[in-house]
């Protein structure tokens, strides 16, 4: 199975932007299917973005559309998610996501990373 690790979560203020990063070691980041869920404070984890095996697709959730970008290099085995024009709202714990089925629910996900933490001042 896969395994999941991110990074590049922190504080910034709002309007600012970041990336983060989701590395995949194991089994062949090639075969999944990705995504981003997010979760904040007393709040369910949500959708945020997904992208199929080979990049030509992606999906978005509505709040995010616009702003975020998915991507993915399958060649270095990594997710990424571009955060532009970030709101206080969009704090939460990230989380990247694996399933051989497109994860745009929870419901699908076979494999979670462990999160990073994204901060935004207003």
């Amino acid at each position: 199975q896969v395994r999941l690790v991110e990074s590049g979560g922190g504080l910034v203020q709002a309007g600012g932007s970041l990336r983060l990063s989701c590395a995949a070691y194991g089994r062949t980041f090639s075969n999944y299917n990705m995504g981003w869920f997010r979760q904040a404070p007393g709040k369910e984890r949500e959708f945020v973005a997904a992208i199929n095996i080979v990049g030509s697709t992606t999906y978005y959730a509505n709040f995010v559309k616009g702003r975020f970008t998915i991507s993915r290099d399958n060649a270095e085995n990594t997710l990424y998610l571009q955060m532009n024009s970030l709101k206080p709202e969009d704090a939460a714990v990230y989380y990247c996501a694996a399933s051989r089925g497109l994860p745009t629910m929870t419901s699908r996900v076979e494999v979670w990373g462990q999160g990073t933490l994204v901060t935004v001042s207003s």
